[in-house]
């Protein structure tokens, strides 16, 4: 199994993507409010049907920069520095229309006067629409813009002024008459005014940035701590079954006993002394890896989790340590699956033949050792009845044998009575099954007495 492991380019694509996606939404956005705002100017201005058409005209820019910038985003023109154009054209036509149109056509007034309408706001829209970028940079540049081009209207705007007043004219403590003679007054410019709203878009714009930061440093780390633990589960899911390596780590290495019923699959290869004698050792190292491979697909599809390989045997169980209802006749179905395989194909061109033996019972399961070293086991009669029932199917000439206490989980259609049998270590004998064949149904052969070792 080969681990990938996602560095710093990878993570710097996923942010890329974020960007883009973040950056199309607020593209999407941005039309939505155009378009309604475009209605209400319209709506708002029946009577002057010449200025209606001019805000129409001015939606329709901004629409445009926004459908531009969209169909780049991920194309083949797409560069990094594409985001930050945009945005600078957006506040770049904003400010210009800030600093040439009048607040009302047949009004003559210093062009200043519109700096005293709500018309700021909109510069901090253009930062929103950064900060979906999920950038810190954009929404600095959008804020550090904004403000250049906020004062570049105002100073545009009052260039050709030839009286101004301004806070100064008025003083620290002036009378009511001196306030609205200078405040009211269309000469009253304001400057300072102007230096604060610009500094704070700027200070607004550093917050938010800030808070992207943060947030990528977060996700960021997210993904590196998700990438470390899936390295280490695949790792460790190379020696131990990855069900059980997702648990050790999210219990921190260790898992406490627990007693629970489950389904103990035992399977081993026949004849395997004899195979090894006539292939050598290299030749059945390929054949059980490609045996347990397979088998080990088999097992985990039917959620059985194989806690160990001896030799050529496979101690699979079902229902611990993940927990599954219908344990019993998963391990009958995986049982039946391993048997069908093992017939129909060679491994590493050897043709083997495997005995297996199901058991349900009360099994204690969890994390044994010592030395620094520790092992998922399962322990308990219903082990060590699986076990047996293996050895049984080579006097039975079987190749799966059920315990009664498995086959009553199963449909009548599921297997066959072979009889009663004595089982060393057992006073009484007890029943034992094996699965049906196509054309059988659930029927006894009689009862055979046999001793099994």
């Amino acid at each position: 199994m080969q681990q990938t492991v996602m560095g710093k380019p990878g993570q710097t694509v996923i942010f890329h993507q974020a960007e883009q996606n973040g950056l199309r939404l607020a593209i999407k956005g941005r039309l939505v409010a155009l378009i309604l705002m475009g209605v209400w100017l319209v709506a708002s201005r029946s009577g002057d049907p010449l200025r209606a058409i001019e805000y129409l005209i001015a939606l329709g820019v901004f629409a445009g920069f926004g459908i531009i910038h969209y169909r780049i985003i991920g194309s083949s023109y797409d560069r990094n520095w594409i985001k930050y154009l945009f945005i600078a054209l957006d506040i770049g036509f904003l400010s210009l229309l800030i600093a040439t149109q009048p607040v009302f056509d047949n009004v003559d007034l210093p062009q200043a006067v519109i700096f005293r309408t709500p018309i700021f706001p909109f510069y901090f829209i253009v930062v929103g629409v950064a900060a979906f970028s999920f950038s810190p940079g954009l929404v600095l540049w959008a804020g550090m813009c904004g403000a250049a081009g906020w004062l570049g209207a105002f100073l545009y705007a009052i260039r050709d002024m030839d009286q101004t007043y301004d806070w100064q004219d008025i003083g620290t403590s002036p009378d009511t008459q001196t306030f609205v003679t200078y405040f009211f007054s269309p000469d009253f410019i304001g400057a300072w005014s102007r230096a604060q709203e610009a500094l704070s878009l700027v200070v607004v714009a550093i917050l938010i940035g800030l808070v992207m930061w943060r947030a990528r440093h977060t996700v960021r780390r997210q993904i590196e701590a998700e990438q470390e633990r899936s390295a280490i589960s695949d790792i460790f899911g190379q020696y131990v079954p990855p069900a059980i390596a997702e648990v050790l780590i999210s219990k921190r290495g260790s898992l406490a006993p627990v007693e629970r019923e489950a389904t103990i699959l035992f399977a081993d290869l026949a004849d395997f002394t004899k195979l090894t004698e006539t292939i050598g050792p290299k030749g059945i190292v390929e054949v059980l890896n490609t045996y347990f491979d397979a088998v080990s697909q088999i097992i985990t599809r039917h959620h059985g989790v194989i806690t160990q390989f001896q030799g050529d045997a496979v101690l699979a169980t079902f229902n611990v340590p993940v927990e599954d209802a219908d344990h019993a006749r998963c391990a009958v179905r995986a049982a039946r699956e391993i048997s069908d395989l093992v017939q129909s194909r060679d491994f590493a061109g050897i043709h083997v033949r495997t005995r297996i033996g199901i058991c349900t019972g009360t099994v204690i399961a969890g994390s044994v050792g010592g030395g620094g070293r520790q092992n998922y086991t399962v322990h308990g009669d219903t082990v060590n009845m699986a076990a047996r029932l293996e050895v049984m199917n080579k006097e039975l000439g079987t190749d799966v044998l059920i315990s009664a206490t498995t086959a009553q989980y199963l449909t009548a259609e599921e297997f066959r009575k072979i009889g009663q049998m004595d089982v060393r270590g057992l006073s009484e004998p007890i029943d034992l099954f094996t699965l049906a064949t196509a054309d059988e149904r659930n029927f006894a052969t009689g009862n055979v007495p046999v001793t099994a070792a």
